[in-house]
């Protein structure tokens, strides 16, 4: 009973918004253990048409977006999301109710193919952490088990042969944040952390599969409860985790495919050791990261306008600020 007046709950904002097909709830705002009833709800929202969307919403709720942007109207809207950002249009400090929202907006095959890809590893990074899905006509819970394995496999190759669940759920919350600017002055020291410790039950139901999945090819050997993970370190173990990860990643490594003579395309082998297939993994994606966050600041920046902008900023910087002197 309680999960479905919570549910409602999230799902009232929708209410005001055009249609999409898919929407999810993400970050502290779901945490249990967030004591800060102030902080906006974050939602993903996933549309066939952006340039289409914007322009119903305009109509609907122009006072979301900035004046210049409700000026120049949904194509400029959608150029600066994909010309200067990563796709992604935020429209933050938005009033319900007694809450305050921020959602952005992204065109559907462009989330799919970030979850496929990891091409832009931006909300696909936030979809290996728990989420709260509202709407899904694309089946992209479906989809995102295959960016769940993957995230799984980054995170056992980053990880030592003996580790504990919490420690893997860390690991895999910390890909996205790899290279991330804002983790230098404006995110909580303790964010991980507190992501892991908050959804730990989510994180257990979400990567059950991959982690099933891994210990049955005989990669892992999933503990009893109290007791730390193992996993085979080797070469050939090594090797399997670092081709499940997404083409875009392995292409960064310089990775090249041949055809054999039966005309089968076979990945050529470059990882020698388990130290270069981890170092080269966290060069990619720190890069990435790094990319797409300043990417999608300056989208921000521009988006929103200084005001706005600095008003965001101002908030993630005192969130810090109170984690690294608490």
């Amino acid at each position: 009973m309680e999960e479905h007046r919570r549910r409602a709950e999230l799902a009232g904002p929708l209410e005001l918004l055009p249609a999409v097909d898919f929407c999810c709830v993400y970050g502290s705002s779901l945490l249990p253990n967030n004591s800060d009833k102030t902080s906006m709800v974050d939602y993903i929202l996933g549309v066939a048409d952006p340039i289409q969307w914007h322009s119903e919403n305009l109509e609907r709720n122009r006072h979301h977006y900035s004046k210049w942007m409700g000026r120049l109207g949904p194509s400029a809207i959608n150029w600066v999301a994909y010309g200067i950002g990563v796709g992604v249009h935020f429209n933050p400090f938005v009033e319900w109710k007694d809450k305050m929202i921020k959602y952005g907006v992204v065109q559907m095959h462009d989330l799919a193919m970030d979850v496929l890809t990891w091409d832009r590893f931006y909300l696909s990074g936030r979809l290996q952490k728990p989420v709260q899905v509202l709407i899904d006509n694309w089946d992209m819970q479906k989809v995102n088990l295959i960016n769940l394995k993957a995230a799984t496999s980054a995170s056992l190759l980053l990880l030592p042969a003996k580790f504990s669940e919490e420690d893997l759920y860390a690991k895999i919350c910390s890909l996205s944040y790899m290279g991330d600017l804002r983790m230098l002055f404006a995110e909580d020291k303790n964010k991980v952390k507190n992501i892991v410790r908050g959804s730990f039950t989510s994180f257990q139901s979400m990567y059950k599969p991959s982690l099933q999945e891994f210990a049955a090819e005989g990669l892992l050997q999933i503990p009893s409860a109290g007791h730390e993970f193992e996993q085979d370190c080797g070469l050939s173990a090594t090797r399997n985790h670092f081709f499940s990860l997404p083409w875009t990643i392995q292409r960064r490594l310089g990775m090249k495919h041949e055809i054999d003579g039966s005309g089968i395309t076979k990945p050529q082998t470059i990882i020698t050791s388990r130290e270069l297939a981890a170092n080269r993994v966290t060069k990619a994606l720190r890069r990435l990261v790094m990319i797409s966050s300043a990417r999608q600041a300056m989208s921000g920046l521009a988006a929103t306008g200084g005001v706005a902008a600095a008003r965001y900023l101002a908030r993630k910087i005192s969130k810090a600020w109170k984690s690294r002197t608490s």
